[in-house]
C-alpha cells in the first residue's frame, strides 16, 4: 500500500469532518427550526448569507429572490445566457449539481463554499428527502427541501424569501405571481373545453422526449389549460415516444425545447401527417436566461404563461406580449431588456414559415 496516499486520504476525511462537525455546531449555535415541504424539521443560522441551490430550479429560484446571497451556479450560464443576467452574479462560479440527473457536486467542494444552508427546488419525495438527510447529516449544514410545483408558485416565493430573510422581496414577486395565475385563470372560465388545444411538448434534437402524466416538466400545460397528449402514454417522468405514437395523437399544437427539433420537424415529411405541423403550430420555447416552459422546471415558467397563451389562444391575451416580457425580465432577473434582446426572445416566441 502507498502509506503517503493513505495518509493524504485519512488527512482529507478527517479534514472533512472536522468542518462538518464545525459547520453543525454553527448551524446550532442559534437560529430558527422551520418544517420543510418533506415534512423535515431543519434548524438554520440565525442569519442566511450565503446559500448553496443544489439543483437548476434552486439556482433559479435563488437568483430571482436574494443574487447577492449566491455561492454559485449549479452549471456555468453560456455566453448567451448571461447576456440576459445581471453583472456581477452572472459571473459567480460553478459548482455542479447535487441533486438530478448528472450530480457533479462533492462534499468536499460544497463545504469550502461555505454556505450557511442548501436549498432545493423541485418534487419533495422520499428519495430527495433522503439525500437532504444524508448531505445534512455529512456536512452539518442545514438542508432545506421546497416544493417547486407550478401550482405553488405564489408560495414557493414567500416561504423561500422568508427562510433568506428577504419577506418583502418574496412578497412582490408572489404578488406578481399570483396575478398571473388568477388572470390565467378568468381566461380559462371563459373558454369550453373544445376550444383547449392538444399539445405536445418534445425535447431532445429530435423532439421525441417528452414528459407524461404527472411530470414536473409538462405540468405547466394544466395550468393553461391545454391537455398534453403524452398523458395517454400513462404516469411518470421524462420518456422517449415514437412518430407512430405521435401521429396517433394527432396533437393541435408542437413546442419544442430545441431550435433544430422545431426545424426538423417543419421540414421531415414524416410529420407532415399531424394537424400542428400543416397548420405550421410548431414553436420553439424561449430558453434564456432560462426556459418559459421547462429547463429548468422552476419559478422562470411564469413569463411562460402569458407567451402559451399567446400561442395556444390567438387573440385571447389581455396584454402586449413584449410589454409583458420587458416587465418580467426587470422584475424577476434584475435586467432591463434592451430592443434586440427582446426581439431575440420573441423571435423563438413565433413560429417559423
Amino acid at each position: 500500500m502507498d502509506r503517503r496516499g493513505f495518509l493524504a486520504r485519512l488527512s482529507q476525511a478527517f479534514l472533512l469532518l472536522c468542518l462538518g462537525v464545525a459547520a453543525a455546531a454553527s448551524a446550532q449555535a442559534a437560529g430558527r427550526t422551520i418544517v420543510d415541504s418533506a415534512g423535515r424539521s431543519v434548524t438554520l443560522p440565525e442569519r442566511v448569507e450565503r446559500v448553496l441551490a443544489a439543483g437548476p430550479p434552486a439556482s433559479t429560484l435563488l437568483y430571482v429572490l436574494a443574487p447577492d446571497k449566491m455561492v454559485g451556479w449549479v452549471r456555468e450560464p453560456g455566453a448567451g445566457e448571461k447576456e440576459f443576467l445581471a453583472a456581477p452574479y452572472r459571473d459567480l462560479p460553478a459548482y455542479g449539481r447535487l441533486t438530478g440527473k448528472g450530480n457533479t457536486a462533492n462534499l468536499e467542494l460544497v463545504l469550502s463554499l461555505k454556505p450557511d444552508i442548501i436549498i432545493d427546488v423541485g418534487t419533495v419525495d422520499a428519495t430527495y428527502a433522503s439525500l437532504a438527510d444524508r448531505v445534512q447529516e455529512q456536512t452539518g449544514i442545514p438542508y432545506v427541501l421546497i416544493d417547486g410545483s407550478f401550482a405553488k408558485s405564489v408560495e414557493t416565493l414567500r416561504k423561500t424569501a422568508d427562510l433568506l430573510g428577504v419577506p418583502e422581496r418574496g412578497e412582490e414577486l408572489a404578488a406578481y405571481a399570483a396575478t398571473t395565475l388568477k388572470d390565467m385563470d378568468s381566461l380559462l372560465a371563459t373558454l369550453p373545453a373544445n376550444e383547449r388545444p392538444k399539445v405536445y411538448y418534445g425535447r431532445g434534437p429530435k423532439g421525441l422526449e417528452t414528459g407524461l402524466a404527472g411530470s414536473i416538466t409538462t405540468e405547466i400545460l394544466g395550468a393553461v389549460g391545454a391537455h398534453s397528449v403524452a398523458d395517454a402514454a400513462g404516469k411518470g417522468s421524462l420518456a422517449n415516444v415514437s412518430l407512430e405514437q405521435l401521429l396517433a395523437w394527432n396533437p393541435d399544437v408542437i413546442l419544442t425545447l430545441d431550435a433544430d427539433a422545431q426545424a426538423a420537424i417543419l421540414k421531415d415529411p414524416s410529420w407532415s401527417g399531424i394537424g400542428a405541423v400543416q397548420k405550421r403550430r410548431v414553436y420553439h420555447t424561449p430558453t434564456l436566461p432560462f426556459g418559459w416552459f421547462d429547463s429548468p422546471p422552476g419559478i422562470n415558467r411564469l413569463i411562460g404563461v402569458p407567451w402559451l397563451v399567446s400561442v395556444l389562444y390567438p387573440g385571447k391575451s389581455s396584454g402586449e406580449l413584449a410589454a409583458t416580457v420587458r416587465a418580467f425580465y426587470k422584475l424577476f432577473y434584475h435586467v432591463e431588456l434592451t430592443d434586440k434582446q427582446l426581439d431575440t426572445l420573441l423571435a423563438d416566441a413565433r413560429p417559423k414559415p
